[in-house]
């Protein structure tokens, strides 16, 4: 299935490195700071529903992240918001920028079993100066060929990573933790794929199961299963 592939683009967040349960917690904390206006659950479906309508100004990442729950704090506390909190907000998202990279079972060990044998490039999205950090801290950029780190994963964004790459979409197999930024769009343009599920997903990320249906992509438990194709 795999015999054509000549680049192997893996995601980053939660393929490489630990990255939605930071999110998950600060959005914990996030609504334990704001408990005194509204509900917990309440406060979540906020926050959701602002980085949602900010995706199109600030993109992928925890900096757009960071404003959505300013501008979240500020409507839910009706624009009464105290100067001590909005710094603690602030902080919820630095001490993300300043997590540790956890790389996630595996990754170095299937990175140098393929280096050399594939073109290896990370095809990712979110903020262009925490990708690089974090690639950085990381340990794996030997590894890499390449690092696109793109606005959005629509089938239009890959195929424009496909042209720079100067290959064909039989060529391209990507590795990826989300079916809907990382598996299904590839499918569609000719591309092969492999999902590599994480435990936790954010629900923008989450497809239907009509969507899923699809056959053609392989589903493995841990990176590692897809040194059984390659």
């Amino acid at each position: 299935m795999y015999k054509n592939s000549k680049v192997i683009a893996f995601d980053a967040d939660d393929t490489l490195w630990v990255n939605e349960t930071y999110f998950r917690e600060a959005e914990q904390q996030f609504a334990r700071l704001l408990s005194a206006y509204e509900t917990e659950n309440k406060i979540d479906q906020e926050l959701f529903k602002t980085e949602i309508k900010n995706l199109s100004i600030y993109g992928y990442g925890v900096k757009g992240f960071m404003l959505s729950m300013v501008e979240c704090a500020l409507e839910i506390s009706n624009y009464n918001l105290s100067p001590k909190l909005l710094n603690d907000i602030l902080n919820i998202g630095k001490e993300m920028l300043e997590k540790p990279i956890e790389l996630l079972e595996d990754v170095e060990m299937v990175l140098k079993s393929l280096h050399g044998k594939y073109k290896l490039i990370v095809a990712t999205k979110g903020d262009l100066l925490d990708q690089e950090r974090k690639l950085e801290k990381s340990g794996l950029l030997q590894y890499f060929h390449h690092i696109e780190v793109m606005s959005d994963k629509k089938e239009a964004d890959y195929q424009k990573l496909i042209a720079h790459l100067d290959i064909t979409p039989k060529q391209l197999l990507m590795v990826g933790n989300s079916l809907k930024s990382d598996i299904l769009p590839l499918v569609t343009i000719g591309a092969s794929a492999i999902h590599v599920p994480f435990h936790t997903t954010w629900a923008h990320e989450e497809v239907s199961v009509q969507e899923q249906s699809t056959t053609e992509y392989k589903t493995v438990k841990k990176v590692s299963e897809i040194l059984t194709f390659l």
